[in-house]
């Protein structure tokens, strides 16, 4: 599968990544990276300790990465989490921000998936 279908897959913006980074290759190798992070299971242990610093930081770092690699849906969601732990104490329930995250994630994961698998 092309680079740009599976940008399509996750609603990412390749030409955008392509044109900072230059070449599938390395479009590729930041992608698989990205699939071994695992930032989504730190996020959601450090909400089910009440870590709320970890928690922000690494909405934070999660956020970035999306935006580096113009992974825009998930990027969307990482952000919404991320403004509202800023505080280190969110107010309110913010399950529904971490689902949406989650569910953003997963569908990012299976489609990138398919790289290793090439």
């Amino acid at each position: 599968m092309e680079l740009r279908e599976i940008y399509e897959q996750i609603n990412g913006d390749y030409d955008s990544v392509f044109s900072r980074l230059h070449n599938d290759e390395r479009i590729k190798k930041y992608l698989l990276k990205f699939i071994n992070n695992k930032l989504d299971t730190l996020i959601r242990n450090a909400l089910d300790a009440g870590d709320y610093e970890t928690a922000f930081r690494e909405a934070h770092n999660l956020k970035g990465i999306c935006a580096n690699l113009n992974i825009d849906k998930l990027g969307k969601s990482a952000s919404e989490l991320t403004e509202a732990l800023r505080g280190r104490n969110p107010e309110g329930d913010i399950s529904s921000l971490v689902e949406a995250m989650q569910a953003d994630y997963d569908m990012t994961i299976r489609a990138l998936n398919v790289l290793t698998e090439e």
